[in-house]
């Protein structure tokens, strides 16, 4: 299931003078998630990390909240017509006792790479609500630490150094140490597999961490953010202004412009020791 790149012929000029070249880019390829056997979504994806990917999606709807309440994940063998498995289809098996996903959550068509929130068949579902709160969280650092994070993510971004096209998330503790690190060209499945793999490794909730994000802050990010109960967002990038609206209403911390020892501070600035 090596698909993470590929491989492709391009015509590179450089300075006026053409040449033939193969070039590495990053792999994106659909992936639709089926709970108890039936279709939720079908995301823009780079293989790899799928079930964490799978399970942190779930995680971030609000749907499960711990490892004991998913009983299997799998990839679906006999995904084409011929059976041949893709690894393009995973379901997602909940423990017995576990409540279904409610329809509302159902994506009306594919979610692209680019939007975690596209297709909702209600608006009213996409404020969800969180299992732990963040506001209460202790965790403080200084804008000395926070300097750090972006170029340690940047050296842990293996494929990215490769193809210049992935989007990483990476969780770190009070202390600046890097607990994971995912890449993805969605930006939110990046966040997903990180919850993920903390659903799986039964790390929930996220307290005194710190995610930073190698693009902007979108809402879907601090939505994410707060239903792994992780207290802070850095983002090397601009925020949206509902991006900022949830943060303060959930008392998460978010950090935009994080470059050097530049940032702002839009929410939740007491966690930041000036």
């Amino acid at each position: 299931m090596g698909r993470v790149t590929a491989r492709r012929k391009v015509l590179r000029v450089r300075d006026g003078v053409a040449d033939h070249r193969v070039d590495t880019i990053a792999a994106e390829e659909p992936m639709e998630l089926r709970v108890n056997g039936r279709t939720l979504t079908v995301t823009m994806r780079t293989p790899g990390d799928d079930f964490d990917l799978a399970v942190g999606f779930l995680v971030s709807e609000g749907v499960v909240h711990a490892s004991s309440d998913v009983m299997s994940v799998r990839y679906c063998a006999g995904a084409t017509a011929d059976g041949t498995n893709t690894y393009n289809v995973v379901d997602v098996q909940l423990a017995s006792g576990v409540p279904a996903p409610d329809p509302s959550l159902e994506r009306t068509f594919h979610t692209t790479s680019s939007c975690g929130l596209c297709g909702k068949a209600s608006l009213e579902s996409v404020r969800t609500t969180a299992t732990w709160s963040v506001s209460d969280d202790p965790l403080r650092v200084g804008p000395e630490l926070l300097a750090t994070l972006p170029e340690a993510l940047r050296e842990a971004q293996r494929v990215f150094e490769r193809t210049g096209g992935l989007h990483a998330a990476g969780l770190f503790s009070a202390a600046g140490e890097l607990r994971c690190v995912r890449e993805d060209v969605g930006r939110h499945n990046a966040v997903d597999k990180v919850v993920g793999d903390a659903l799986r490794s039964d790390t929930l909730p996220l307290r005194e961490s710190i995610l930073m994000v190698s693009s902007r802050a979108s809402f879907e990010l601090v939505q994410k953010a707060v239903m792994a109960g992780i207290p802070m967002l850095a983002a090397v990038s601009a925020p949206s202004s509902l991006a900022v609206e949830l943060a303060e209403e959930s008392g998460l911390t978010l950090v935009g412009f994080l470059r050097g020892a530049s940032m702002n501070v839009y929410a939740g600035a007491g966690r930041i020791d000036v």
